[in-house]
């Protein structure tokens, strides 16, 4: 009896001795595996946000489905990379204790991340082309009445083959996504082809004929504006060429005041033309000196004009009391 129960206590002490080197091991695992998708979050975040990945997201149409979310763009594959790499670490801990149903389990989820990453970027692709097409249609028929209509359907069925895709690409319900798409895209067909295509049946013809001279009609209302629009464009440009031409080709004129007293200097106005005749105002002081202003041409006739001197018994008086005498030109060759 006491065989049998020191057999019971080594045995049990000898699983205790064995089980606690693999869940020591199973905790420095999940520690060490833990930090690292910590440090790997750091990184993914500032590696995206320096490509500047949620730019590019929002532009593809992502924006608005994220407009709710405390998350962007980043933020989300970030912590998909975060989950991914804790998923590998409980996989690595709990392998050690051999084959178990959670090991599996795991394995099964990290197969399938590879799929879901390859889901995600074609939504994202699927947006963003449906976006760029939405744009495009919109500006190209922007002027029609069903311009935008247009627009909206064409984007909605990209995003919608892209979804598609997607659902196929995980594998969820792919017996109901496949005949779904199967069946939209021989819809569209059969419509193209039998209703719009063949033109054989008479209220699709009148329609047809209806629809053609609408968009003529509406055609030629935006030629119209855009030409419009053009001579606009030219009548300004050539009034403000006209403007800038008259600024430029004004005279700059040099105004000086006389001064009161009669023996200061005189300065007289300076004429653009250096060839124009130079008028000067004599005082009526006969000892006060005649001054052609700065910038005269000195080959210019000068033409001075003074009061009456009475040191000159030649002047004759009048009622002007002013004479006017011819200064020839100064030759200085």
């Amino acid at each position: 009896m006491s065989d049998n129960v020191s057999d019971a206590v080594g045995d049990a002490l000898r699983s205790v001795m064995l089980f606690l080197p693999k869940a020591v091991a199973f905790l420095a695992i999940l520690v060490a595996g833990w930090l690292i998708a910590k440090a790997v979050l750091k990184i993914v975040e500032k590696v995206l946000e320096r490509v500047g990945f949620d730019r590019a997201v929002e532009r593809g149409g992502i924006r608005r489905a994220l407009s709710r979310s405390r998350y962007d763009a980043s933020d989300i594959v970030a912590k998909l990379v975060y989950y991914a790499v804790l998923l590998f670490t409980l996989q690595l801990a709990f392998g050690i204790w051999g084959p178990n149903p959670i090991s599996d389990l795991l394995g099964a989820v990290i197969s399938w991340l590879p799929r879901a990453f390859v889901a995600i970027v074609i939504v994202v692709v699927a947006a963003a082309i449906a976006n760029a097409v939405k744009d495009i249609i919109s500006g190209a028929l922007g002027g029609l009445s069903y311009g935008r209509v247009l627009a909206t359907i064409a984007s909605v069925f990209i995003l919608g083959l892209g979804v598609i895709a997607a659902l196929n690409q995980i594998g969820v319900a792919t017996a109901v996504t496949t005949p779904v798409l199967i069946a939209v895209l021989a819809t569209i067909g059969g419509i193209l082809v039998v209703g719009v295509g063949g033109g054989l049946i008479r209220p699709m013809q009148s329609r047809w004929e209806s629809w053609l001279t609408r968009a003529e009609r509406e055609s030629q209302l935006i030629a119209e504006h855009a030409q419009a629009y053009r001579a606009g464009r030219r009548d300004a440009e050539a009034e403000l060429a006209r403007a800038s031409t008259t600024t430029s080709g004004a005279e700059a004129t040099q105004v000086v005041t006389r001064p009161a007293d009669a023996d200061a200097t005189q300065v007289v106005t300076r004429p653009t033309d250096p060839e124009a005749t130079q008028v000067v105002h004599f005082p009526s002081s006969s000892d006060a000196t005649p001054v052609v202003g700065v910038g005269a041409d000195p080959e210019a006739t000068q033409v001075v004009t003074g009061g009456i001197d009475s040191a000159v018994p030649g002047q004759r008086a009048s009622d002007d009391s002013e004479t006017t005498t011819v200064i020839p030109p100064v030759d200085r060759r």
